[in-house]
């Protein structure tokens, strides 16, 4: 195999959280049980915006498609964390490439999935007369194509740019998944483009979607504040709270992750960091968008007990 030849290592050894067996059987019931719930929520929050046509309006088909990411996320990371904790954990080259580029795509396509999402919200609460015009059906689909295809070929750079690459051993990627820092101090070649690039990419994809989804929260509270009822404040700021909460927390773990001064370490603070936004984000997203959701909840109900 032509990626075989480029490299002498052909597998990689992905490090454990902890070598004590007590910790690591409290680590893996933990991580089952996240696994569990992000499939199980987010599988939840597709079916039930499917199956009920008073949901199929653009705030909710941008949830489904944030739903997607993390179920995609979770299956790509969890399943290699969870083998860790029970054996050691190897992963062929192929697919240490392969776990990479789905990786990035998602974690890239998320980032300009909430921008799209801070724009439904600033054009529902500032420009409600305009809403329906300006968020048809037409530009809902055409905004997901742009961020699910913006950021496979944000990926598939980052991941070819990996191909020339030679890894001559050690073959101990000191994280629990093959992401792009932490493979990269393995390289026996120069990685100095591919610093740059790294650098370049996420800092375009964080730094510019973080302005973007800030400046439209900037004017999405100053339309809250001018309205006069309290009533009306509290319901305006339940529409978009809860991608405030989400966006504050995957932020501030990926610009940590990737923008951090020491680019490529990876020690336990990493793991721990990586663990929020690979991990505990996608398992809490679909408690975050709903729980305070009577739309939803009334919704989901109907799904469960449809008579």
């Amino acid at each position: 195999m032509a990626l075989v030849n480029q490299s002498v290592v052909t597998m990689f050894i992905l490090q454990r959280f902890v070598d004590d067996p007590w910790i690591q059987d409290v680590l893996f019931c933990l991580f089952f049980a996240l696994f569990m719930a992000a499939i199980a929520g987010n599988g939840l929050i597709i079916a039930t915006i499917h199956r009920s046509p008073n949901l199929h309006t653009p705030m909710y088909f941008f949830l489904v498609n944030l739903s997607l990411m993390d179920v995609i996320c979770t299956v790509t990371v969890l399943p290699k964390v969870l083998q860790s904790l029970v054996a050691e954990n190897s992963i062929s080259y192929g697919g240490c490439l392969t776990q990479m580029f789905v990786f990035s795509w998602v974690l890239g396509s998320e980032l300009l999935l909430f921008s799209a999402m801070a724009y439904d919200r600033y054009l529902a609460i500032c420009r409600p007369l305009h809403y329906g015009t300006l968020m048809s059906g037409r530009v809902c689909v055409a905004l997901a194509t742009f961020v699910w295809f913006t950021g496979a070929l944000n990926s598939l750079v980052l991941t070819c740019l990996m191909l020339p690459l030679s890894f001559c051993g050690p073959n101990l990627i000191t994280h629990f998944f093959c992401e792009i820092p932490s493979v990269l101090i393995l390289s026996c070649s120069p990685t100095f483009i591919n610093d740059i690039m790294t650098v370049i990419t996420d800092m375009f994809l964080t730094g510019l979607n973080f302005l973007l989804t800030m400046t439209s929260y900037v004017f999405i509270i100053a339309s809250i504040l001018r309205i006069r009822s309290a009533e009306g404040k509290k319901r305006a700021f339940s529409t978009c709270s809860a991608h405030l909460v989400v966006v504050t927390l995957y932020y501030s773990t990926v610009l940590y992750t990737y923008v951090r001064p020491a680019l490529g370490t990876a020690g336990f603070l990493d793991k721990l960091i990586a663990v929020l936004y690979t991990t505990v984000t996608p398992s809490l997203n679909p408690l975050i968008y709903t729980l305070r959701n009577k739309e939803f909840k009334t919704s989901f109900k109907k799904l469960l007990f449809p008579h």
